[in-house]
């Protein structure tokens, strides 16, 4: 009886003490998969924050060259900073002095008095000149212009992506961005006393840029270009054999080489790696002043642009007779359209 006893009384311990030990592993069980659980959770809040973080970083870049932009704008380049003359050799501790470098000086030529009277009758060129006047446009809080931009019968309404891997998107110039929009109001191809809407596009075309121009009045035909000027000059020549005479002007067509549009184009992203293109030079337009010499005052006297400019042109023309026995067949016939 004392052996089936004892012999109870020990796998009873040995039980409990196993049911013991198995207890303690489920609750460390249980600490670690919560323990796993926070940091999952935590895990994840901080890959949010990251994310937050990051968008807020691109945002202060935005806002950063876009600030320096108008700061450029405002008081110009600025200058890089002079290299001192002075160059010491050896160590700080060392006997020897400091060489000077000194550069040499310019020889005046002096001018006899027919030089200086041929340099006072030249005109002395003004570095203004050579910027071209912006206007001004309504931006948003983050300073990026709001769509669309309306510059007289020209409305841009997406300025697209600057191509910096293919040279047939830039020019020394110019600058094509895939996804670029606008509109002008010209006349109709149907009828050329009638006025109507081109939308202007620059689509991907591989090697070279695609530029297309579709009338409202005709969806289904786009009149397509690999230049702009052969885009322009296909939309003349279809509403009038008489206009394809004209000097084609593409870009100004289009609105890219409009200055507040290629200001613009110009601080996107990418320009900088472009190979061919010039920086250009601009500065904002400041008084009434600078109306005499902006784009719109030349478009409006400009027949292959403006609607208006385009029936002042050719009913001018009628007024002279002498004038119109010379002009060709074909212009006296779109002289009766306009007519």
């Amino acid at each position: 009886m004392s052996n089936a006893y004892g012999t109870t009384n020990y796998s009873g311990t040995y039980r409990n003490k196993d049911y013991q030990e198995n207890l303690l592993y489920k609750k460390k069980l249980k600490r670690l998969k919560k323990w796993i659980k926070n940091l999952v959770f935590e895990n994840s809040a901080l890959c949010d924050q990251v994310a937050d973080m990051q968008n807020s970083l691109a945002v202060s870049k935005e806002e950063r060259l876009m600030l320096v932009k108008k700061l450029n704008l405002f008081q110009g380049e600025i200058e890089p900073p002079t290299l001192t003359t002075k160059t010491q050799i050896g160590n700080s501790n060392s006997p020897v002095p400091p060489i000077e470098i000194s550069t040499p000086k310019k020889i005046v030529k002096k001018r006899t008095p027919t030089e200086v009277s041929e340099a006072k009758q030249k005109p002395k060129k003004n570095s203004k000149t050579a910027r071209k006047v912006v206007q001004l446009i309504p931006l948003d809080v983050h300073g990026r212009p709001i769509f669309p931009i309306s510059l007289g019968d020209l409305t841009v309404f997406s300025l697209g992506d600057v191509v910096a891997d293919k040279p047939a998107y830039h020019t020394e110039d110019l600058i094509f961005p895939i996804g670029y929009c606008s509109t002008r109001a010209y006349a109709s191809l149907k009828d050329a006393r009638v006025k109507s809407l081109y939308t202007c596009k620059i689509l991907d075309g591989g090697f070279k840029p695609r530029f297309e121009i579709v009338s409202d009045s005709d969806l289904d035909q786009p009149l397509v270009g690999s230049t702009p000027d052969e885009c322009h000059w296909r939309l003349l020549s279809a509403i009038s054999p008489s206009l394809s005479s004209i000097t084609p002007k593409g870009a100004d067509f289009f609105g890219i080489s409009h200055p507040t549009i290629q200001n613009l184009i110009q601080s996107s992203p990418g320009t900088r790696k472009l190979a061919n293109y010039k920086q250009q030079k601009f500065a904002i337009k400041k008084s009434l002043s600078d109306r005499d010499t902006s784009p719109a005052t030349e478009e409006e006297n400009d027949p292959s642009l403006d609607f208006t400019a385009l029936h002042r042109h050719y009913s001018l023309t009628s007024v002279y007779p002498a004038i119109k026995q010379e002009i060709p067949n074909d212009i006296i016939h779109f002289q009766g359209l306009l007519s």
